[in-house]
């Protein structure tokens, strides 16, 4: 039951919506009714600025570090408890199951699990942005976790590792809307690179 107990907690930590909640309190805006529509980082810095964002950032990194930090010694209860905290950031109860990327909470997750997996992610973004295709630096730096993570923390490292990078990876192609285009082309686009094609104007 306390096992449980901590799960359930962990998603619900991870749920929280604080950037939505920065940019309601500094704006008094809610980020779904936005032109961006989504309720990221990137739109709380358009709506609110820097500090919102740090604000938040830190508070979303810290709710997916929260409970693998209260299961110390328990690796596998810790794995399985980032994991949920990046699943509840990206299907928020308190947002209509919709929500973010889960980048902040993995970070979180995995400072308290498995640290070089914050140097994976972090690396593979700066790549992305680098290279103009954040996306698909993401992607691969998600992807790379699992190889990562077993090669310098054994088992335990590949779990903890896909079961933070699994949200992550089925959020990029569940999308918070179905995409106007049919087929698998759509979801393969979302996969790789985290974003739909862009609608011509009129």
């Amino acid at each position: 039951m306390a096992e449980a107990s901590l799960l359930a907690l962990a998603f619900m930590a991870g749920a929280l919506p604080f950037s939505n909640m920065a940019a309601r309190a500094t704006k008094g805006v809610d980020l779904r009714d936005t032109p961006y529509g989504t309720v990221s980082g990137t739109s709380l810095y358009r709506v609110a600025g820097l500090w919102a964002l740090v604000g938040a950032g830190i508070l979303d990194v810290a709710k997916g570090a929260a409970v693998p930090l209260i299961a110390g010694d328990h690796e596998v209860l810790a794995a399985f408890a980032g994991g949920l905290a990046v699943a509840g950031h990206n299907w928020s109860p308190f947002l209509g199951w919709r929500g973010g990327r889960g980048i902040a909470p993995a970070l979180g997750a995995l400072a308290v699990t498995a640290w070089p997996g914050v140097f994976v992610l972090l690396g593979s973004l700066v790549l992305g942005r680098a290279a103009r295709e954040t996306g698909l630096g993401g992607f691969v730096g998600e992807l790379a976790l699992v190889p990562v993570l077993a090669a310098t923390h054994g088992g335990y490292g590949a779990l903890a590792g896909s079961l933070v990078a699994l949200p992550m990876l089925v959020k990029r192609m569940a999308g918070n809307s179905l995409p106007v285009e049919r087929g698998v082309r759509p979801y393969a686009r979302r996969l790789v690179f985290d974003r739909d094609p862009e609608t011509p104007t009129r």
